[in-house]
């Protein structure tokens, strides 16, 4: 108060701020503070590559953040960059690696797509986008419409996740086809993919058809280094062929020596040969392909184009065996559920076959290997097996005229046993007993040999023939080739065996 009263005194006196005594202790005190500043400068105004447009994008752009982002050290073999609007809004930029990751189905975590929401990075390994079959997918999917706080519980029950992973699918398959376009690529591809793609037949039933189209098999007429598509045996389908023919097995050498195919090569009837375990589960849901039903060869009524001289005359074989399917039931038992006539034989002289649902030999196989198998299911599906003889051949016709005249020959039991057993091996079975197996054999190649084996002694053994004590009902074995007149047709060679 008193400094502004004598500052209006000063005022009205008219007198000068440099006249006014002004007092040190009315003067305010002051301190220094310092303040920080930040100034922002930004140092990547690069957009992520997959909001870009993609035609503002090279090809060793894309390359580049594959390596960089995905973690591959090699190029990959396709990509696609896309947005999709309409109902839901998300863009994404999938590739297929050139070959095929370690592990892809050992059970372990696997590199899925990368999940963004509005460009803020919810998580790594999003599995929920993807089906499993298409695990080696790689690539980034940024979505406009998740909300940012989804949860991993959340996204398994979200419909708009759901729409997302099907246009993925969808996508994918469009790289396919075009991957297919070019040979040399899609055999490449398919090197390194096809059990995806198989297992997508089985367990993808939306696709399946489309993954159809891009199945390859090696072939009765495919060539060696060739495969061939569906699509390409239905052009080449006889006129009155009705099914398309496969047949499963453990290795291309196994399935093309098969006995199974015989017959359809001598009709000039191409079958198709699936090797690969996969196979017998994707088989199991492709059911026909462009209305043509998929049949195994190595089942029972099995059907082939015949002309009706062919069906009187395998009416007519099958009367005249009659007596010997039934004698050699009887021997066998509870082994085999029938004995008939096969009409898929040339020249093999028998051969197993399994029921038309049940399991192949080749899916037993599979089965059996399994380390956590279910017995019993083991049980009823590999089911009854069906003994087929060849009424052509030498061995089937001379044991014909050995049941007409001594259905109760030891010998004849034996040598039934033993074409049962070997029908095992060549039809792709276990034998359940290879001991008993094997010394059959050996009594076998020592009635060749004319030694008796049952002597211990070296003098009976200089002195045992053909006719040694205890083999007397079973004379040795002769190749008589002059007997051409079963050999032909038959395969054998023109040598007909003599009991």
């Amino acid at each position: 108060a008193a400094k502004a009263e004598k500052a209006a005194a000063a005022a009205a006196a008219d007198v000068s701020d440099d006249e006014i005594e002004i007092d040190e202790d009315d003067v305010p005190k002051t301190r220094s503070v310092t303040e920080t500043v930040y100034a922002w400068e930004k140092l990547n105004d690069v957009k992520p590559l997959w909001t870009r447009s993609p035609s503002d994008i090279k090809a060793a752009e894309y390359k580049q953040f594959y390596k960089d982002a995905l973690k591959d050290y090699s190029d990959p073999q396709k990509w696609v960059h896309f947005t999709a609007e309409g109902e839901i809004e998300f863009k994404a930029l999938l590739y297929i690696p050139s070959s095929a990751p370690s592990g892809m189905f050992d059970g372990a975590k696997r590199d899925a797509l990368k999940l963004y929401v509005r460009r803020v990075f919810i998580m790594d390994n999003c599995e929920e986008l993807i089906p499993e079959w298409l695990s080696f997918v790689k690539g980034v999917v940024d979505s406009e419409d998740l909300p940012l706080n989804i949860s991993r519980e959340t996204l398994q029950q979200n419909k708009i996740l759901k729409v997302i992973r099907k246009n993925i699918v969808k996508k994918v398959i469009d790289m396919f086809n075009e991957i297919a376009e070019n040979k040399d690529d899609f055999k490449t591809f398919y090197e390194h993919f096809s059990k995806n793609i198989k297992l997508g037949v089985h367990e993808d039933a939306t696709n399946r058809t489309k993954l159809a189209e891009l199945l390859r098999y090696h072939s009765t007429k495919s060539g060696a280094d060739e495969q061939t598509s569906l699509k390409d045996y239905v052009t080449r389908m006889a006129d009155n062929q009705k099914h398309i023919y496969f047949i499963t097995g453990e290795s291309r050498k196994a399935v093309e020596t098969s006995p199974f195919v015989e017959r359809l090569r001598k009709k000039d009837l191409e079958v198709l040969y699936m090797t690969d375990p996969i196979d017998e589960y994707a088989v199991q849901q492709l059911k026909e392909y462009d209305g043509k039903k998929l049949v195994s060869v190595t089942k029972d009524n099995l059907e082939l184009p015949e002309s009706d001289e062919e069906r009187a005359a395998r009416e007519k074989e099958a009367a005249d065996n009659e007596e010997l399917c039934k004698l050699m039931k009887e021997t066998l038992g509870d082994k085999v559920e029938k004995v008939q006539c096969s009409n898929r034989l040339v020249g093999s002289p028998c051969v197993l076959v399994t029921g038309e649902y049940g399991w192949s030999a080749n899916m037993e196989r599979i089965m059996k290997a399994q380390a956590l198998r279910d017995n019993a299911m083991s049980t009823y599906m590999s089911g009854k097996k069906v003994l087929e003889i060849n009424p052509n051949h030498a061995i089937v016709k001379e044991l014909r005229a050995r049941a007409a005249t001594d259905k109760s020959s030891a010998t004849l039991k034996d040598l039934v046993w033993m074409l049962f057993e070997t029908a095992l091996l060549t039809s792709g079975f276990t034998l359940e007993d290879p001991a008993a197996f094997a010394k059959r054999l050996h009594n076998m190649i020592a009635l060749g040999l004319s030694i008796n084996v049952d002597d211990d002694d070296d003098d009976a053994a200089d002195a045992g023939g053909a006719a040694a004590a205890g083999d007397d009902d079973l004379p040795p074995l002769e190749a008589d080739n002059a007997a051409g007149g079963d050999g032909g047709d038959d395969g054998t060679g023109g040598a007909a065996l003599r009991l």
